[in-house]
């Protein structure tokens, strides 16, 4: 941003933030807009950091209902935001290069009453300031802050946060940095931008009071004894047993790595016949919304023929949870590693999940078993590919090799396809992994709609960490326009054997995620690299913007001559090219921005007709006191503008709402002088504004 902003992205300085200051900390759900000035990207974006959000803690968001105070999301100069509730509505700017994911939680953070971590009052013992590789005059953004002004909520300096400022944040030499960590071993961790920190978790939901999220719903990694409250059922022929990883039979969710812990669920299908059956069934759930994903990771060593279903149990009528529906069915193969399955569930009452593992053929060996489970009130990735063995593939491969997923389908039926490069595609992206989409030749090209303009696709790389409030997956996304890139494939695109179909150009990132980052947290557990893709329609966002409502505080007679005042609120925070700056309102006249054109209104309380007078694209107008204006002057004027429309001179279009109040006389002489000489006068529009009524 070319903006003087305070630690870089936040708008004003404050005096305390939202931890300290009470008053500043938001009522949850928080209301926002999605401004038209957004990239169609970026606010599917923020929605994604809204989920986010909602699945790690209590924080929630929800649409703009006329509240006195809101975030309003905007594409101005960069990515900034305010520190706090300022109690009147804010801006949020998701600019040019901002729209990741990670930026606008990071952003919000702001919002919500966080600083940078390196502002804390002992950051001097964890980082070190180079204070002459810092750029003149940026020197401000490094200060740190005592504890009266801002707190740590009595957790440890967190390296690992989505605030902490990037080594070479502000700096004047490309190959200095201007911060470096005590620990070396994190000046390479500072700066992070894939998703919340644990101890970022740990504050939010200190501050906010939270006690559980608002989308996850249960998960069990089967580590204590009582297996997260699953049961047994009595009436099948075998029990699930907690069993412990070893060397050659690995949990997945530590590995093998770790003696005397490590536990998974079992069901031995060894030497048993044919139908033989057990069911786990899950502690009873009770939700609130009508979708659900069950997320969790599988391995069956039976060999073809064994099978595990997910069923869910519902009420049966009579308030007990009997009723079973079969939802999803996996069969085994001979790869006998660990899985991930994503089932969507849509229950609209309480109910329980459960795994039935049924043996498909008699054998010496074998066995099914489940781990890692996570039930949240999300929506289900729309494909997922899992790639087995990546580690070799980033020792094996050279520059520019790509391997390429199966074909999936989107939920309205687009074919498509993803690349990856190991080792990137060129010497500068040779320390990186590159991922590419791209459009495929479907069955179902005939209806859809082409070019596919207005879909995001989101690419997100898992962090498969047990905990799903813990993972910091990175995930990135674009959206399509109405380029050829996203036409028919089988018009634009080449043909290509392997899949008997039509592949469309591909689009997406040389350098989407580092090898040094990808070999931090769980990202290749058991050497597999995991992908999730969405690909969907986002043209219900194209147009999301709504007016803001602002109270009318005046002389009883407006509320009488109108129900409603529906104009757009003046925001704190503009951009340097606002129309309404300088401001072109006289004589104390308020400005307002109306579809990126400025328009004035009287302030609140002082009248209630408004006239305004385009002369040279001027906006003239005269505010008066609302005790002033003499009731009968509202329908002499009306009367006379009323006559003025039936008049069949030229008119020009005016913005609603705008303009304040001239002298009645003034006004009066120039309706008379208008009438009598119209091209001399220019183009005059006098109007009649009473709150959301016009003449």
């Amino acid at each position: 941003s070319q903006r003087d902003l305070f630690e870089g992205d936040i708008f004003r300085d404050p005096r305390k933030n939202a931890i300290l200051d009470e008053t500043k900390k938001w009522k949850i759900p928080i209301p926002y807009i999605l401004t038209d000035s957004l990239d169609l990207n970026a606010k599917g974006v923020i929605l994604q950091a809204f989920d986010m959000y909602r699945l790690k803690s209590c924080v929630d968001f929800k649409p703009y209902e006329g509240e006195s105070t809101y975030l309003s999301f905007t594409k101005l100069d960069g990515c900034w935001s305010d520190i706090g509730d300022l109690q009147t509505g804010q801006n949020i700017s998701i600019g040019e290069r901002c729209d990741t994911r990670a930026i606008v939680e990071h952003e919000l953070l702001h919002a919500l009453g966080f600083y940078h971590e390196q502002s804390r009052s002992d950051r001097d013992d964890y980082v070190k300031i180079w204070w002459d590789q810092i750029l003149p005059g940026k020197e401000h953004n490094f200060n740190k802050y005592s504890d009266d002004l801002i707190t740590d909520l009595n957790t440890p300096y967190d390296y690992e946060s989505i605030m902490h400022y990037r080594p070479f944040s502000f700096n004047k030499d490309p190959g200095i940095p201007t911060i470096t960590t005590a620990i070396l071993a994190f000046n390479d961790i500072i700066g992070q931008r894939l998703d919340f920190s644990a101890i970022d978790l740990e504050r939010l939901n200190r501050m906010y009071n939270c006690t559980k999220t608002h989308t996850l719903l249960d998960q069990c990694a089967f580590e204590q004894i009582n297996i997260c409250g699953m049961i047994q059922n009595e009436e099948d022929n075998a029990d699930w047993v907690q069993s412990v990883g070893s060397t050659d039979l690995q949990d997945h969710t530590l590995g093998g790595h770790c003696r005397d812990a490590g536990y998974y669920m079992k069901f031995d299908t060894a030497d048993q016949e044919v139908g033989y059956s057990a069911l786990l069934e899950s502690r009873i759930v009770y939700h609130r919304k009508v979708q659900q994903c069950l997320q969790f990771f599988y391995r069956m060593t039976g060999g073809p023929g064994d099978l595990l279903v997910v069923w869910v149990r519902t009420d049966d009528g009579t308030g007990n949870v009997h009723k079973l529906s079969k939802v999803h069915t996996i069969k085994g193969d001979e790869d006998g590693s660990w899985k991930i399955a994503f089932v969507t569930l849509n229950v609209e009452e309480k109910f329980r999940y459960v795994f039935q593992g049924t043996v498909g053929s008699k054998k010496t060996s074998g066995g099914i078993f489940i781990d890692d489970i996570t039930l949240s009130e999300t929506v289900c990735p729309n494909a997922v590919w899992r790639i087995h063995n990546f580690t070799s593939l980033l020792t094996g491969t050279l520059q520019n090799y790509h391997i390429r997923s199966p074909l999936f389908y989107s939920s309205e039926g687009y074919c498509y396809g993803i690349d990856v490069y190991p080792n990137g595609r060129n010497n500068s992206s040779a320390e990186y992994i590159g991922v590419n989409f791209h459009l495929c030749s479907g069955e179902n090209d005939a209806v859809l709609e082409w070019p596919a303009v207005n879909r995001q696709a989101t690419i997100t790389i898992m962090d498969q960490h047990p905990d799903a409030a813990l993972q910091m997956s990175n995930s990135r996304s674009f959206t399509t326009d109405g380029s050829p890139l996203w036409n028919k494939p089988s018009i634009n695109g080449t043909w290509d054997d392997s899949c008997m179909c039509f592949r469309g150009p591909d689009f997406g990132w040389s350098t989407y995620m580092s090898h040094q980052q990808l070999k931090r947290r769980s990202f290749l557990k058991n050497n597999d690299l995991i992908i999730t893709v969405n690909f969907e329609d986002l043209t219900h966002l194209v147009k999301s913007e709504v007016p803001v409502q602002i109270e009318f505080s005046g002389d009883p007679l407006a509320v009488q001559e109108s129900s409603a005042l529906m104009v757009p609120r003046a925001r704190e925070s503009r951009a340097i090219s606002d129309p309404c700056v300088p401001n072109p309102c006289h004589n104390g006249g308020v400005c307002l921005t109306n579809h990126g054109r400025a328009s004035c209104r009287c302030p609140s309380g002082q009248v209630i007709m408004f006239s305004v007078l385009l002369w040279r694209n001027t906006l003239k107008c005269t505010c008066k006191e609302l005790t002033m204006v003499k009731a009968y002057w509202i329908k002499t004027l009306m009367n006379d503008l009323s006559s003025m429309r039936n008049t069949n001179r030229p008119r020009t279009q005016v913005p609603p709402k705008t303009g304040c109040m001239e002298d009645e006389n003034e006004l009066m002489e120039k309706h008379d002088t208008q009438a009598k000489h119209p091209k001399e006068h220019g183009q005059v529009e006098e109007m009649l504004c009473q709150h959301h009524y016009e003449t």
